[in-house]
């Protein structure tokens, strides 16, 4: 496994990381596979974990929490997210800080990470949602400074909204984070635009989540596919969003080589750029760890691929149903 300096806090995470959702709002999971998967992970040389109280309202983060238990050997980076007071996502424009993220929820919710997850500082603590206007809005920039002075948070991150790269710069211009979770795979290759090259300017650490697509590029999903609707993933592939994200993943399938599946394609395009400190691929079952993992071994894929693959960027708005 290939490590990966994670912006100005110096940390070396593994460049494939775990994305702990698949704890909750997911149907399939297994709790006894789910440990299997990442201990395999840890085996493999994973270190970094994305988790959130939001994700069975702490239940992913006590599942992080025996797995740091069981690794006491080992610096397992944890990251987890403070959920939006209002329990909306994707934040909106007309929203107020003080609706989602007061200064006495902020803290409140730290501590409640800080019991699920069984440890003294948590290492990446980030906003669940965002908002640009809030940016010189002082109530969360103390609130912050105040967890770290106490030593419980040692960097705060901003995990944007789906298809809102740029909704972030003035915020991070402020000093005041650390690192940035956004969205980007073979379709959403917007954050190249504007927030990678700031990104790279300040030292900050990038997070790209949704490597797959929510599942689309893994090429398995079809236009008759069909989700439980306990599944988070009912409400987002909507039949408009389904038969359009299909095309667009069987546009891709005679580009991948041989030799290679298009999951794995997915994660080397996203690990071709520097400026992405980790990629976080959700993983319940062994053999998908395996796999995915083997993916953080340096090589990136060729330029000639690269340059095809970048002609499938997909632009999209947030919508009712994006999340």
């Amino acid at each position: 496994m290939i490590h990966r300096t994670f912006g100005r806090t110096g940390w070396l995470v593994s460049e494939v990381g775990y994305g702990m959702w698949g704890m909750a709002g997911w149907t399939g999971s297994d709790i006894g596979e789910v440990n299997k998967a990442l201990d395999r992970a840890v085996e493999l040389g994973c270190n970094f974990f994305d988790t959130a109280w939001a994700y069975g309202a702490g239940r992913s983060e006590q599942i992080l929490r025996d797995l740091i238990k069981r690794n006491g050997d080992k610096k397992l980076y944890a990251a987890t997210k403070i959920p939006p007071k209002n329990r909306k996502w994707p934040s909106r424009p007309e929203f107020h800080l003080k609706d989602v993220f007061p200064a006495e929820y902020i803290i409140e919710y730290t501590e409640q990470s800080l019991k699920n997850l069984g440890i003294e500082k948590i290492d990446l603590q980030q906003f669940h949602v965002w908002e640009d206007a809030w940016a010189q809005e002082d109530e969360w920039k103390e609130a912050t400074q105040k967890l770290k002075q106490q030593g419980k948070v040692e960097a705060w991150g901003i995990s944007i909204n789906r298809w809102e790269p740029a909704n972030s710069l003035e915020t991070l211009r402020t000093g005041m984070i650390d690192a940035v979770q956004v969205i980007y795979n073979i379709f959403d290759q917007a954050p190249k635009d504007e927030l990678f090259p700031l990104c790279r300017e300040l030292n900050l650490g990038v997070i790209a989540r949704v490597p797959f697509d929510e599942g689309t590029l893994t090429g398995t999903m079809t236009k008759e596919t069909t989700f439980p609707p306990d599944d988070w993933r009912s409400t987002y592939f909507v039949r408009q969003n389904l038969i359009s994200s299909v095309e667009h993943a069987d546009a891709l399938k005679p580009l991948v080589p041989k030799g290679m599946t298009m999951p794995e394609m997915a994660l080397r395009f996203i690990l071709s750029n520097q400026d992405v400190s980790v990629t976080i691929p959700g993983m319940r079952k062994v053999n998908h760890v395996a796999s995915n993992m083997s993916a953080g071994d340096g090589k990136p894929l060729s330029d000639e691929l690269l340059k095809e693959l970048k002609k499938h960027r997909w632009d999209r708005l947030p919508t009712e149903w994006s999340q």
